[in-house]
């Protein structure tokens, strides 16, 4: 891995390249996904058969667009049945975990007949998106039901695209069977998007969308936003490792790799204040790099988009840190808490050399969907208030009401809308 000193220069040298990486910059194939979305918009199901037909090479139809009980129980034969059960305790901790976000409607009332408040009301449908073939996460299907699950959704429906065979991935099929799928479908692509989005004969309209994809699901996404709400428009993986001298370099080497090996355009990120850690780290890469199986997905990611930073003070990595937003963030140093409460922008952090990335993408309970290329500034991991929505409740007495009514029509009035001036004032008349 390349090696650079931590400057002003090279941080924003960074920070350009990393956005080159977001969907936005994809603008060359917004006129084919907006042709699919207005396609099905128009011709619903016969759009979605077509487009599964050409890109998928299967010849859906009315009677096979969902995935039967007798398909979900097939692919639990399909899987080790320790494989079953890990995903199993990982929705437990996924539950857990999210369990805790619930929030609850509240009332405030006074003696004088105000009463405010805030009606907790959970969406009536999601749906989610999950990517087939080589690409098929039994875990994201965890991290996108189990959340909308807790939040109290009415139904969740899931598309997927199916093979040539007309299959979907068994692992796919029991995650989603384990978290609590209402029904799946077997179509994939932005035409699934536009489906969920606006509805067809076979597939519901929903409420909100969410689940990764390849740049052709993210750019339906935020193209049908608006229509439905969506969780958000990932770019590629990220990760960025804060350590000291007393890190251990196999270990960050490992943790750089577990996101480079995601696709070409992973970034993968160590900020140092040890030299000698950078050069043994980049060392325990090329190591590695040799002996794990996705060796030319690495190479490209690490050249495109990874570096080792040596920065002057502690400070300075950590500032750098909060520029860059990372999606996951590993802190491995002396005092990795103390570092932790420094920080103000990161999809995920992890603390201690125990605490690697691939914990928080499987098991620990957290949620792996984050915010990617620098929106960690103002976006969060996916999470049970995705999928609720906030109702303000608002009840005034007379006596409540005449204590304030004038201020009411001075301020209404302020802004020439007499009518809401009026609106209140009637209330007062002799």
């Amino acid at each position: 891995m390349r090696i650079v000193n931590l400057s002003k220069e090279t941080k924003q040298g960074i920070l350009d390249d990393l956005l080159k990486r977001s969907p936005n910059n994809y603008s060359q194939y917004e006129a084919a996904v907006n042709d699919i979305i207005e396609n099905v918009k128009a011709r619903r199901d016969a759009a979605i058969f077509e487009y599964t037909a050409r890109f998928d090479r299967f010849p859906l139809n009315a009677e096979c667009i969902r995935v039967t009980r007798e398909e979900i129980d097939e692919a639990y034969t399909k899987l080790d049945a320790g494989l079953i059960e890990v995903i199993r305790k990982s929705a437990d901790n996924i539950r857990a975990f999210h369990s805790k976000q619930l929030r609850n409607s509240w009332f405030d009332a006074k003696e004088d007949g105000t009463i405010l408040g805030m009606k907790i009301t959970p969406i009536e449908r999601a749906g989610v998106y999950v990517p087939g073939g080589k690409a098929a996460y039994p875990s994201s299907v965890l991290m996108n039901v189990i959340p909308a699950r807790v939040a109290g959704v009415k139904e969740i429906i899931m598309t997927t695209p199916p093979s040539p065979e007309g299959k979907v991935n068994p692992g796919t099929l029991v995650a989603a069977d384990i978290a609590g799928v209402d029904t799946i479908y077997k179509v994939g692509g932005a035409q699934a998007i536009a489906a969920m989005a606006f509805g067809t004969e076979s597939i519901p309209k929903v409420d909100k969308i969410t689940g990764p994809g390849n740049i052709f699901v993210a750019l339906a996404k935020k193209a049908v936003y608006g229509y439905v709400s969506i969780d958000s428009i990932a770019g590629p993986s990220e990760i960025l490792v804060l350590a000291d001298e007393s890190a251990n370099p196999r270990y960050v080497a490992a943790d750089l790799l577990s996101q480079a090996e995601h696709d070409e355009l992973a970034s993968a990120i160590l900020i140092t204040t040890s030299e000698e850690l950078a050069k043994q780290v980049s060392e325990q890469v090329e190591i590695f790099v040799e002996s794990l199986s996705r060796t030319e997905i690495m190479r490209k990611s690490l050249e495109n988009y990874g570096y080792i930073l040596v920065a002057e003070t502690m400070q300075d990595a950590i500032d750098a840190a909060n520029e860059i937003a990372s999606e996951h963030l590993e802190i491995l140093t002396v005092n990795p808490f103390e570092v932790m409460t420094k920080i103000k922008n990161a999809g995920a952090i992890f603390m201690g050399e125990y605490a690697s990335e691939p914990l928080g993408d499987y098991f620990a309970g957290p949620n792996h969907i984050l915010p990617t290329n620098g929106t960690a500034k103002f976006f969060s991991p996916v999470n049970v208030d995705d999928f609720i929505k906030k109702t303000s409740i608002i009840s005034y007495s007379r006596e409540a009401l005449e204590k304030v009514h004038r201020d009411i029509e001075l301020f209404a009035q302020s802004e020439g809308l007499t009518a809401h001036a009026n609106s209140i004032k009637v209330r007062f008349e002799d």
